[in-house]
């Protein structure tokens, strides 16, 4: 096909079409696949906002483009973009390239199924079962439910839901009419999404009852105790407790079995957010971080991070066994659930979700726990932990580099601090100056396109560093890497 002739041929010319699949796919494998994991090129090529609307040419026309024109709009989107993928990359709690994962992705979007009924996606209404069911046991149970949900965020979301409606069935047809002012709890380390979460489903942000946690970042269970009965005694009705497993900034822990006695005490419902530390239930060395997680009524966890499976995959865990997703979300949509299939309509899922549409998440999950197996996944979470515990005892050697504490997770937080504000930690503008240095730093690497660290100030906290250990492919000389690369940008601060 000529370079100039409009890619409208493609319709109806599955020779074309598929000539031109390959050409993206080869460019997929350079840039991104070999390119975009090699630690001797850039994380990012750092464009202004300006800039890079000029650079993608975004403009949407009357008229079609040719192949060439769009080869390159594919080769331009993958030069600008963040590369997720590359080894250091240590910017979010997600990160690395599972090739088995990524083909799981692939063969996914190929099909194009949506996955609400066996009659469309047989073969994905099984897996997520079954994947589903191996989740479960992890977690310790030998029933129950669950669903994939587009993010954590959603699956947090879905518990207080159902923990609400199970309370408060009625509140399915009548809303909010049918409630009193409820209350939930949560630690001052929760994930933003249960706020979020709350004000979505009309309960508002001030019924989240924020709980101590120490100075680790976990949740004080005797707070907890005493945040129910002052919501009791102020006329509120505690439903729920979302402890956290894993916390986003310091990759905290909450006592799960402390918290659980306090939630039966009480018959309130427990949710773990575990999205981010769930996958610790794959090691045998780590898992007594998440003691207690079988006493939850739903689990939160995310395996497109600490496991690489690929955004997005995030499983919304429940111990129900009566079909609790479907009587609080289900709608009986009667063009799409019809009770008088020739096939058992209970297979029929799509009604559990408060979406119609639903992408395949199981399939990249699944398809890399059969290449790795229960062993290999392990593996990659020991690693991950071996890796963090060598940065920190490489980070103490040298001069300049801070904990903010002793790290239990692949959380590993620290300041840089520079050769200017060496020594003069008790001078009256310290804690002002330091909290400078992270974001220019940060500006520098990602200028540099060298690697991307996240930062954040943190209660009294100035702006520290904090690294994410996550990828596979990490190896020691990517942490020394690190801690070399900070020395050198903040040498002259």
């Amino acid at each position: 096909m000529a370079d100039s002739q409009p890619l409208l041929s493609l319709d109806g010319d599955p020779v074309a079409a598929e000539a031109f699949l390959q050409d993206v796919f080869r460019i997929v494998v350079d840039e991104v696949i070999r390119k975009g994991t090699n630690a001797s090129e850039k994380v990012c090529e750092w464009k202004e906002p300006e800039e890079l609307k000029q650079l993608l040419d975004l403009e949407l026309r009357h008229e079609g483009e040719s192949q060439e024109q769009i080869l390159e709009h594919c080769r331009a989107v993958i030069r600008y973009s963040v590369k997720t993928c590359h080894p250091r990359f240590f910017n979010q709690l997600f990160s690395g390239l599972d090739p088995h994962a990524l083909a799981g992705r692939i063969v996914t979007e190929s099909l194009n199924t949506s996955q609400y009924t066996y009659e469309i996606a047989p073969v994905f209404v099984l897996m997520e079962e079954e994947v589903l069911k191996k989740l479960r046991a992890l977690v310790g149970w030998s029933s129950g439910d669950g669903v994939f949900c587009p993010g954590g965020s959603i699956s947090n979301m879905y518990a207080l839901n159902l923990a609400r409606y199970q309370r408060y069935p009625d509140c399915k047809q009548r809303g909010l009419r049918a409630l009193p002012p409820l209350a939930l709890f949560t630690s001052k380390e929760c994930h933003y999404s249960i706020k979020k979460g709350a004000a979505f489903l009309g309960l508002g942000t001030d019924s989240v009852r924020m709980v101590k946690a120490d100075e680790r970042g976990k949740m004080i269970p005797e707070d907890l105790e005493r945040q129910i009965s002052l919501a009791k005694a102020e006329g509120a009705v505690p439903f729920l407790v979302s402890a956290t497993s894993g916390t986003t900034v310091l990759g905290a822990f909450d006592p799960l079995e402390a918290i659980a006695d306090v939630c039966q005490h009480h018959g309130l419902w427990l949710h773990v957010d575990a999205a981010w530390g769930g996958s610790v239930l794959l090691s045998q060395t780590h898992r007594h971080l998440l003691a207690g997680i079988q006493r939850a009524d739903s689990v939160a966890w995310n395996p497109h991070k600490l496991l690489s499976a690929g955004l997005q995959c995030s499983a919304l865990l429940l111990r129900d066994t009566s079909n609790l997703l479907k009587r609080c979300h289900g709608s009986q949509a009667s063009y799409l659930f019809q009770q008088d299939k020739f096939y058992d309509v209970a297979l029929d899922t799509g009604d559990k979700v408060v979406q119609c549409g639903r992408r395949v998440d199981c399939l990249k999950l699944w398809l890399m726990w059969k290449a790795q197996g229960g062993q290999g996944l392990e593996r990659r979470v020991d690693q991950a932990f071996a890796l963090a515990r060598y940065l920190v005892e490489e980070l103490k050697k040298r001069e300049g580099f801070e904990l903010v504490m002793e790290p239990e997770f692949v959380n590993v937080c620290f300041w840089f601090v520079p050769p200017s504000l060496r020594g003069k930690k008790g001078s009256p503008d310290y804690s002002e100056r330091l909290s400078k240095v992270a974001p220019i730093l940060k500006e520098r690497m990602v200028r540099k396109g060298s690697m991307m660290i996240g930062y954040q100030p943190h209660g009294p906290l100035s702006n520290f560093f904090r690294m994410v250990v996550a990828n596979p492919a990490l190896t020691r000389a990517d942490m020394d890497f690190l801690l070399n690369e900070l020395e050198w940008l903040g040498q002259d601060l």
